[in-house]
């Protein structure tokens, strides 16, 4: 029999969906939900209606108190580090904690067009020691991969988020930027603001970019772009677009009319590249981007 699901089937499955403790949701590409069972939607208190993106829905719970319980004083570099991690492989499980009390198992599978489908249950009942260990483990591992300041990738993650692209056939882009005299920034204004500018630039990516695509820090003021499933043209395009945003003065700290600039140099991933030589090729890009004058990009 063919394994394929005809209208009652889907019927069916939608039925069993509404009335399951388990809980389901499906999230489109620009990870707005399209799909959540009451399950879901009394977990996270939403309205029968109500159709969020991710990140709204994680800003509501927060204002909220209601929802995921999210153990951290700054909600944003929190929010950075969750986005850095959510939908950049097929399948993902982790463990999330909710105001109610209960203890969830969540999954989160993205197909090749780019929507995820979510699911949680309830394990509140595992013993209290084990479930302390697995906390401290999924802890000591998101440490692992993110960077301290701003939340985003770290170097490692960022890498290994690139090697996992060269594993896959189809077009991928890489792009490493550098803020434009960062020394002077920190000179200027001393470095406790020059890691606020981190921070906001931090953001200012994440907010220009897809779920799927990886965004880290490098180090110093210096961060990477991987772009899957994204031509060479579509990714120039891109940057050129997130340059030029940068054009717009910003509010940060105390400061209410900052502006800065960023350099940038991309590549596409090659059939025989191994990480070290597309990086070499994108930062080979950037080297040029600062020598020919700064603010622009290069393509190596």
């Amino acid at each position: 029999m063919p394994n394929t699901l005809h209208n009652d089937h889907i019927q069916q499955l939608h039925s069993l969906y509404q009335s399951s403790e388990l809980l389901v949701a499906l999230f489109d590409t620009s990870d707005t939900l399209r799909y959540a069972n009451p399950a879901f939607r009394q977990a996270y208190h939403l309205a029968d209606t109500a159709m969020p993106t991710w990140v709204q829905l994680m800003r509501d719970n927060h204002a909220r108190h209601t929802g995921t319980l999210i153990r951290s004083n700054d909600f944003e570099t929190w929010l950075g580090s969750a986005l850095s991690r959510r939908g950049k492989q097929p399948y993902r499980m982790l463990e999330s904690d909710l105001h109610d009390g209960r203890w969830l198992l969540m999954t989160e599978t993205v197909n090749e067009a780019g929507w995820m489908l979510c699911t949680g249950v309830d394990i509140s009942n595992l013993a209290t020691g084990e479930r302390s260990l697995r906390a401290a483990r999924d802890l000591a591992l998101r440490a692992a991969s993110t960077d301290e300041l701003t939340g985003l990738s770290n170097r490692r993650h960022i890498l290994a988020l690139m090697a996992a692209q060269l594993a896959r056939t189809g077009p991928h882009c890489v792009a490493i930027l550098d803020i434009d005299f960062f020394k002077q920034i920190n000179d200027s204004h001393g470095h406790p603001f020059g890691d606020l500018v981190l921070v906001d630039f931090a953001r200012y990516l994440q907010h220009q970019l897809r779920r799927s695509d990886g965004v880290g820090r490098l180090g110093g003021e210096e961060f990477m772009l991987v772009l899957p499933d994204t031509a060479l043209p579509q990714a120039g395009q891109l940057l050129q677009h997130l340059l030029s945003g940068l054009h717009q003065p910003r509010a940060i700290g105390e400061h209410s009319h900052v502006s800065y600039s960023c350099s940038g140099g991309l590549t596409q991933l090659l059939p025989d590249d191994s990480v070290q030589s597309a990086y070499h090729r994108a930062d080979a890009a950037l080297y040029r981007a600062k020598q020919n004058g700064r603010q622009r990009l290069e393509i190596g």
